[in-house]
């Protein structure tokens, strides 16, 4: 494959498409809601991707400002605030949660239970989204990281005392998935690069937002992280060992979480494990990788292969049927996450196995993914590689990992991968 600009792929195929056809800046945010044709279905909001577009967008802004990017800073960083304005303004519910959706100009939408708030995600994803914009804002209010903290603590505290919700990825009693800490280290450790901008906020709620991010760092090496394997679920009961949950592997969150912890623990001004970093990505990477079609499988079994084991139950739960019925679909997000963490480790420690990693991870994705006739992705994708018309998680197209993951190989490795 030829040298690939990550830039260049971000600047020409991917940003034109979001802009050309996705902002609501007149009201704040991003439409998502299309099909693999770039259709608009809907104007409806989900907090999840609006959240995580005001981080995008604050990000975008940052990189421009710093002449890593030929894009205009400040339209960029009025998108970031005004999505922050409009999550501050409709999406909290009670103490630290968010409704899960909204119409287009903020009304809240009830699930098919009547219910309002329906997952800590949303919750974490929103808190990510204001924090950005009060990093690239000085004249951002400082309600916003107020908010953000008190949502970021609301969730470390039904994530630990196993209230959480967690649509569209139910846990089932007996289990902790990984998702929880790995999503309170990220939102945590991004909410204190805002604090290192200036961002007006107490004292007290930067203290309490670096105690959640340690606290998380802590959760992911005691309780998911081996020195060779992990768990994506982990069960805290007896008989549940050979479960198919306890068994079951995604490779490409285990990627994503990987640089997480990076990103963390150089913030933190911790020295990162990388030679144990290196046997995780390994591992995800040899059970994962598809050696009949190429490309990174959604699911495994933790010995690779399809996800097996005992069900919970006669029936199988809602995630252990999204587990065994999308295990060998080809997925944007997986492949996104893959590029940055095997080009991060490799550029970190000069890994010559994990350097090729990255090179095949990028062969196949940017074969793969790219639409060449409308731009962007085509995100979903059979085995074969084949698009693939179906829902995933949100029924969205969502902008987050692809751009988060080419603005990062950008700062990571400039020149492309070959």
């Amino acid at each position: 494959m030829e040298t690939v600009s990550w830039r260049r792929h971000l600047e020409q195929d991917v940003l034109p498409w979001w802009q050309g056809r996705a902002l609501d800046d007149e009201v704040g945010g991003v439409f998502t809601c299309f099909d693999n044709d770039g259709v608009l279905l809907s104007q409806e909001k989900y907090t999840w991707s609006q959240g995580r577009w005001a981080w995008l967008c604050a990000e975008l802004a940052e990189e421009a400002r710093a002449g890593r990017l030929d894009v205009d800073a400040e339209a960029w960083a009025a998108r970031a605030t005004g999505t922050a304005r409009f999550l501050a303004a409709h999406v909290p519910v009670g103490e630290g949660r968010t409704a899960f959706r909204t119409d287009r100009h903020g009304r809240r939408l009830t699930g098919p239970d009547g219910e309002v708030a329906a997952s800590v995600f949303a919750d974490l994803f929103a808190a990510l989204g204001l924090g950005a914009a009060a990093r690239v804002d000085p004249s951002a209010p400082p309600e916003w990281v107020r908010l953000a903290t008190t949502i970021l603590t609301t969730a470390e505290t039904a994530i630990l005392d196993r209230t959480a919700l967690t649509a569209p990825y139910p846990v089932p009693p007996g289990f902790r998935d990984l998702a929880g800490p790995m999503n309170l280290l990220h939102t945590a450790a991004e909410l204190l690069r805002a604090r290192d901008a200036g961002a007006a906020a107490a004292p007290a709620d930067w203290e309490r937002v670096t105690a959640v991010r340690d606290r998380a760092l802590a959760s992911l090496h005691e309780e998911f992280l081996d020195r060779a394997t992990w768990f994506e679920f982990r069960p805290e009961r007896a008989g549940l060992d050979e479960a198919m949950l306890a068994r079951h592997r995604t490779p490409g969150h285990l990627l994503e979480a990987l640089w997480m912890l990076v990103h963390a623990e150089q913030q933190a001004g911790l020295v990162p494990d990388t030679a144990r970093y290196l046997a995780l990505a390994r591992t995800a990477l040899a059970i994962g990788w598809d050696a009949e079609e190429g490309g990174v499988l959604r699911y495994t079994d933790r010995d690779g292969g399809p996800p097996r084991g005992d069900l919970l139950g006669p029936e199988p739960t809602p995630y252990e049927a999204l587990v065994t019925g999308t295990w060998d679909t080809k997925l944007w997000w997986v492949h996104a996450e893959a590029l940055y963490a095997t080009a991060l480790l490799a550029s970190l420690t000069g890994d010559t196995d994990m350097a090729a990693w990255a090179e095949r991870v990028a062969d196949y994705t940017m074969e793969t993914f790219p639409d060449a006739v409308n731009g962007e992705w085509l995100q979903i994708r059979e085995r074969s590689g084949a698009p693939l018309n179906a829902v995933v998680a949100l029924p969205v197209k969502d902008p987050f990992h692809v751009i988060r993951a080419l603005i990062f190989l950008n700062r990571t490795t400039p020149q492309g991968a070959s």
